[in-house]
């Protein structure tokens, strides 16, 4: 599992591994080889018979909601939100809004000017004292001010 910077993940939240799993290729799902003795010597080995999604990627600056359950192999971008109690598997692109069981896209929280913005900004990986100096702007409600600052920021980055 991966887990980004400046991530808010409330209480009761869950992450389910990819052993969790059940086998499916079989009459059971029962995992009668983790058990050991006789049991294992008779039947193959349950871990290497789970179908593998790949890792658990949380992206930067993601917020889950409480009790929700992410899923093995699920990948949430930069800057996703999570509804509460949202059971989450696949991926979701940066910024987007999702919730429900099985947790679908709601909306993207800002529009796609913006979201490039940011996600060229990456202001998670500033060191202390230069986000320090870019907080007013991280919390600023006027977005079309706050694409404006990014842009000189990044224009700034680009002469150097």
């Amino acid at each position: 599992m991966i887990i980004g910077k400046f991530c808010s993940i409330a209480c009761g939240t869950k992450f389910i591994m990819g052993p969790a799993n059940h086998r499916l290729s079989s009459v059971t799902t029962y995992p009668f080889h983790v058990f050991g003795g006789a049991w294992a010597e008779q039947t193959p080995p349950h871990l290497s018979q789970l179908l593998f999604k790949g890792d658990t990627v949380i992206g930067n600056d993601v917020w889950i909601g409480r009790e929700s359950v992410l899923l093995p192999g699920t990948r949430l971008g930069d800057g996703c939100l999570v509804a509460a109690q949202s059971v989450v598997s696949g991926c979701f692109e940066p910024y987007s809004v999702i919730g429900g069981n099985p947790a679908r896209l709601i909306k993207k929280r800002f529009d796609e000017e913006l979201i490039d913005l940011l996600l060229q900004l990456k202001w998670w990986d500033y060191d202390p004292q230069e986000l320090t100096g870019i907080l007013p702007l991280l919390c600023c409600p006027e977005l079309d001010r706050v694409k404006t600052e990014i842009r000189r920021i990044l224009e700034k980055r680009q002469q150097k």
